[in-house]
């Protein structure tokens, strides 16, 4: 798929979404909480994550600690295509399912969870996938009526880090209060090492995003790329084939980039960003994978 015709499929989902979702969420009977139950009755659960990258990853801390405190459940992934290669590189994990993929949400609806924990924040379609679960324990944010569809509703806040607020998710379900998270400890451990000569130092550049109006453009980054090859920096320039162009435009200004948009799978990306001293990047998905490798950034935020 391209990439222009995965961003008209998102803004189809978003589109459906917002015009039936509510009626949906309305139609459907409020759910009671129900008693408190015994944690070890939790074997099988399904974490629904539709969205984008970075979600996805700020999402595998509380997968690694649900995991953990549970060691006997199994835990299913509920997915959109553009963030599922995220979960592949989980190992607590069992099966992913594709939530935009028709026959992979029927399939997923089929099996019979104990738990479900819906994770979007605030489209409501995957509320009604959790409901349609048919799980005894519903749990998701508490931001909008799609709450009234969750058994245990968990308050939410844009000032709270996406971490913090995926690991109070999983609250109800364990029986520690204990669960921390280490901001300054790397959770993506990557096996395997780019192929790119570990003699000069790396620094990685992404000049795409997902929103237009949050790149930066090809000629700024060029001129920082200009400046990282005069000190002596391999530069290494990431992305889809959409940022092709954006790479060309680097190359003019820096001249022997090392390009691979469109070369990468996520996992590649990943193992590139480990050995790299640096990611330059705006607002994007592949700005959370650094993070959680443990490799510093330099993030543009602005519109």
């Amino acid at each position: 798929m391209t990439d222009s015709k995965r961003v008209t499929k998102i803004k189809l989902l978003k589109a459906i979404d917002k015009i039936s979702g509510k009626p949906l969420v309305s139609l459907l009977p409020r759910i009671k909480k129900p008693r408190k139950g015994n944690s070890a009755k939790f074997k099988k659960i399904l974490i629904i994550r539709p969205g984008g990258i970075g979600d996805a990853v700020l999402l595998l801390p509380a997968i690694n600690s649900l995991k953990e405190e549970l060691p006997d459940s199994e835990i299913d992934i509920l997915a959109e295509k553009r963030n599922a290669e995220i979960f592949g590189f989980s190992k607590e994990i069992n099966r992913i399912y594709l939530y935009d993929m028709g026959s992979g949400l029927f399939k997923c609806l089929k099996n019979r969870y104990d738990v479900v924990i819906d994770t979007e924040q605030w489209h409501r379609l995957s509320a009604v996938a959790a409901y349609l679960a048919g799980a005894a324990v519903r749990v998701g944010f508490d931001t909008n009526e799609r709450a009234r569809l969750f058994t245990h509703r968990i308050p939410y806040s844009h000032d709270d880090y996406e971490v913090y607020s995926f690991l109070s998710l999983i609250a109800p379900l364990i029986n520690s209060s204990g669960v921390t998270f280490d901001m300054d400890k790397p959770f993506l451990n990557m096996e395997g090492t780019p192929s790119i000569d570990p003699q000069s130092p790396i620094i990685a550049i992404f000049p795409g995003a997902s929103v237009v109006e949050r790149r930066w453009g090809g000629d700024r980054f060029g001129k920082v790329a200009r400046a990282l090859r005069s000190k002596g920096y391999r530069v290494v320039i990431l992305g889809s084939g959409a940022d092709s162009r954006e790479a060309a435009r680097i190359k003019e200004y820096a001249g022997d980039c090392i390009d691979l948009t469109g070369k990468t799978d996520l996992k590649g990306v990943a193992a590139i960003l480990k050995e790299s001293k640096l990611l330059l990047t705006a607002d994007s998905g592949l700005m959370h994978i650094a993070y959680a490798v443990g490799t510093a950034t330099v993030s543009l935020f602005g519109s």
